[in-house]
């Protein structure tokens, strides 16, 4: 007689957890969590008029460079997340693969990027909100409106996951139809500069005084955030059917998606824009809506602003779900502050209590909006330290391999490729961490002052010097080691 394979609940539990989220969620669900938070809108956005002005038409090379080397970390996810289906991926696979203080170190450098991530989302949402309304908005109601945009989402999540789920699948459903039209009418029917245009920096390195290589590099710094977020296909890992299955399609199908539409309308808005030497002049500072709205009519300007709120929506609910699920992992081990609070779960089985934790820190970080350097300051930050986690457990899984103290005992196993790939995304990742925080003039508006210059470097040594001070006097990694003792381990690949 054929063994049934465990169940979702007994994977959970062998693993050392009960179930206590909902597991509702189907493949398109799970994908929809990962396709929110890396958004093809959101990531253009981010990264477009930098890009641009930095390196003109060119700039677009950048993002299939960093497609490929986030596809390289996707292929250690994957094989971690078939082996380890857990909410709060980087802390709960780096605990089975390194040392507890390394592991806790990686969580948190993780949850607090996630959480900052959502500040700056918020923050980069609320000027459209008056660009709906035609109002020009002051320093202090961009901070209001952001914190407002904050709590509504925050209310949505605390309804658990089916919910979050509908208005997720809603507003990718819509941002995904409109990227792709977007994309593909401004590359057939708009063009107004040939192909050339993608080999040329216009004049870029006379501008901003950097050219060539190191222009270049520039833009890959920058181009990486485009293609984050697809660990959200992890956070939902407990609330997902078949986890062990399901999550790593979702990861691939999400990051494979999002980055085909981000290079379509790279290209799209490039070859359409009227004047692409404004951009790296300086005298657009949107060149996404200036080569939609130049193309289709000002009638486009509001459904165009309409899309672009509804991306954004849909972005910030999945990360603040992502970062819940990922304090709520920390918590229920007991090696967070105020864990008994925020491990919590509500009655429609949301994490209620690391919710409220993510929503009050992000908005904690609110009020640097009302100083336009510190803010820049913060989303520099962002980025640099969701790198991190990144280069620190894919660095943890090579040595593990290496050392032959970890195989892939899921159900994606690259086998003998899995070894070359890890050590490729330890390069891309760790060349990324390196890149994006080298303190460059080039990345910081005009007259930046010097803080926002060395932001990378002061807010990953702030929130990594707090962590090792939590370390050291409250010893979380002495529970993780206590827990790790009493749980009985499953022989390598029962669980497959």
């Amino acid at each position: 007689m054929t063994e049934l394979p465990p169940s979702d609940s007994e994977r959970l539990a062998a693993l050392g957890y009960r179930q206590e989220l909902r597991r509702s969620l189907g493949i398109l669900g799970n994908i929809a969590m990962g396709f929110a938070v890396v958004s093809p809108v959101v990531g253009l956005y981010a990264v477009a008029q930098v890009g641009m002005s930095i390196d003109g038409g060119a700039w677009v090379w950048a993002l299939p460079i960093c497609l490929l080397g986030q596809a390289l970390v996707v292929c250690v996810y994957a094989e971690l997340a078939s082996q380890w289906p857990l909410a709060g991926g980087a802390y709960q696979w780096t605990r089975r693969l390194a040392n507890p203080s390394f592991a806790w170190l990686s969580g948190w450098l993780w949850q607090f990027a996630v959480m900052f991530a959502n500040t700056t989302v918020a923050y980069l949402a609320s000027p459209w909100v008056f660009a709906l309304l035609d109002v020009t908005p002051t320093a202090t109601q961009l901070v209001l409106v952001s914190a407002a945009f904050t709590l509504l989402c925050a209310l949505v999540n605390a309804y658990g996951i089916t919910i979050l789920r509908w208005f997720v699948s809603l507003g990718i459903g819509a941002e995904a139809v409109a990227s792709v039209l977007v994309g593909v009418s401004l590359l057939l029917f708009c063009r107004k500069h040939g192909f050339g245009l993608l080999t040329d920096t216009l004049g870029a390195g006379k501008v901003t005084g950097t050219g060539g290589a190191l222009a270049f590099l520039a833009v890959v710094a920058v181009g990486g955030w485009a293609f984050i977020g697809f660990d959200a296909c992890v956070s939902t890992a407990e609330e997902t059917r078949d986890a062990g299955r399901q999550v790593p399609r979702a990861m691939w199908y999400a990051l494979l998606s999002v980055g085909a539409a981000v290079i379509l309308n790279a290209v799209g808005v490039a070859l359409a824009h009227p004047d692409p030497a404004a951009v790296v002049a300086g005298r657009d500072l949107d060149p996404v809506t200036t080569a939609v709205t130049s193309s289709f009519g000002d009638w486009s300007a509001k459904p165009f602003v309409v899309v672009v709120l509804v991306s954004f929506t849909a972005c910030l609910m999945a990360s603040q779900g992502g970062a819940a699920r990922g304090l709520y992992s920390l918590a229920r081990d007991g090696v967070f502050p105020c864990s008994a609070q925020v491990r919590k779960v509500n009655r429609h089985q949301a994490p209620i209590g690391g919710l409220v934790a993510a929503t009050l820190i992000s908005c904690a970080a609110l009020p640097l909006g009302l100083k336009s350097a510190a803010m820049g300051s913060l989303i520099t930050f962002g980025s640099a330290a969701t790198f991190l986690p990144f280069f620190l457990l894919t660095l943890a899984a090579l040595v593990a391999r290496v050392r032959g103290s970890w195989r892939p005992a899921g159900q994606v196993d690259y086998g003998r490729w899995g070894t070359a790939l890890n050590a490729l995304a330890v390069l891309w990742t760790g060349g990324e961490v390196i890149n994006i925080c080298w303190p460059r003039t080039l990345l910081a508006p005009p007259g930046a002052p010097w803080y926002q210059v060395w932001a990378a470097l002061l807010g990953v040594g702030t929130v990594t010097l707090i962590g090792v001070g939590y370390l050291l006097v409250k010893r979380p990694q002495d529970r993780m080691a206590a827990a790790d003792r009493a749980t009985t381990e499953q022989p390598e690949g029962a669980l497959t």
